[in-house]
């Protein structure tokens, strides 16, 4: 690398967003934050565009505008507020890569403009294509944009296919940790607290995807995401526990053979890996020991006590705009979940119902996506309501 590469990254007060900054402080030869992107955290953006000195700054909570303008106001950093500013920020020509790392639904429309207007994407916001996985890999194709994966499971398969273009996937192996809940039933997580799901064994996440991954929701979308990242079909797409979450995910090519990518759980790896693809730059993160890891193990993932991997699946199959409810669907239910208005088996059962509910559009577009979430949501939010009386 030449000249450092610009990024903005859209969610900087987030989990990824944080570990993306990391990545930058330590490799400032390397990489330039040039926009930073925060929901409503204006404390630590502002501490963060006083460390970065980024071009300009977007706090998407409108009422935190003047607090964030006063203090940046002497350091010649631009600031801009709302939903509007976050979508047309990455069309500044200075911005080399985005890093989509909004949680949810509302990073669609950034990355989406994003596209159009030809800047690659590390995608680290796996509802973007879980929602409108075809609208967005076909434009991304269109504009000759590419998408390099930061969930940890994608970036495994996507360094597996490195120098195997012309060979056939037979099917892919996507590893779930199984999260805190792994080996119990339902009598069990039926009391489960939000204190308890908040606890994941081995990676540090946002509560939105922390909740996901403990009700292999997570992994659900996962699969989805990965079948619009790999061109697969749902068939060639399967999940495996394994609870030390070491090995990432898994390729299985047309010969039978194998391969896998390994390392320690942290994030900031893959974050690397997307913002300096093809190259791989040296970096002081701890290495994996075999020897503190004598044992790995893999299991079936228990669908009948976690019915959401299954719902995904299902929706996947289903096409249409069924995943797009899905995913708002899920939304509502975690944010009720974590208000205690929804118990923790009550989550399924709600995504569920909206599933059976909800209209069913075979070809959707841009227009009927956003109708199908806004729909979806009013729906699920009645259901979560009720449920709470």
């Amino acid at each position: 690398m030449n000249k450092p590469k610009r990024i903005a990254i859209l969610g900087c007060t987030g989990s990824i967003g944080t570990q993306a900054l990391d990545v930058i402080r330590k490799n400032h030869k390397h990489f330039v934050a040039e926009v930073l992107v925060g929901n409503s955290n204006a404390e630590l953006l502002i501490q963060q565009a006083l460390e970065f000195k980024p071009n300009a700054v977007v706090i998407a909570d409108e009422s935190k505008y003047q607090q964030v303008k006063d203090v940046l106001f002497a350091e010649d950093i631009k600031v801009y507020a709302g939903a509007k500013a976050i979508e047309q920020i990455v069309e500044m020509e200075t911005i080399d890569m985005v890093l989509a790392a909004i949680v949810g639904y509302a990073g669609l429309a950034s990355v989406i403009n994003a596209i159009k207007h030809k800047k690659p994407i590390a995608l680290a916001n796996k509802e973007t294509l879980v929602v409108a996985g075809d609208i967005v890999t076909q434009l991304a194709y269109e504009n000759a944009v590419n998408l390099y994966p930061v969930d940890s499971e994608h970036s495994a398969i996507f360094q597996c296919l490195a120098g195997e273009l012309d060979n056939s996937i037979e099917k892919i192996y996507l590893t779930a940790s199984g999260g805190p809940f792994r080996g119990k039933e339902k009598g069990f997580l039926q009391n489960v607290t939000k204190e308890q799901a908040l606890k994941h064994p081995n990676w540090v996440m946002g509560s939105k995807i922390t909740i996901d991954s403990a009700s292999l929701m997570n992994k659900g979308l996962e699969v989805i995401e990965a079948k619009w990242l790999f061109s697969l079909k749902p068939e060639q797409i399967d999940v495996i526990v394994h609870p030390q979450s070491i090995v990432h995910s898994i390729v299985q090519f047309n010969d039978g053979s194998m391969k896998a990518q390994m390392g320690l759980p942290d994030m900031k790896l893959p974050i690397q890996y997307a913002f300096t693809f093809p190259e791989r730059i040296k970096n002081d993160f701890p290495r994996f020991n075999f020897l503190d890891y004598p044992q790995l193990s893999f299991e079936q993932p228990d669908k009948v006590n976690f019915p959401n991997l299954q719902l995904a699946f299902d929706a996947m199959a289903k096409g249409g705009n069924m995943p797009c409810v899905l995913n708002a669907a899920n939304e509502i239910a975690v944010e009720a979940f974590l208000q205690d208005k929804i118990g923790f088996l009550e989550m399924s059962d709600l995504i569920e119902t909206c599933l059976t509910k909800m209209s069913f559009v075979q070809k959707p577009t841009y227009d009927d996506y956003i109708l199908c979430d806004k729909e979806t949501r009013a729906f699920a939010k009645s259901l979560s309501l009720k449920k709470a009386l």
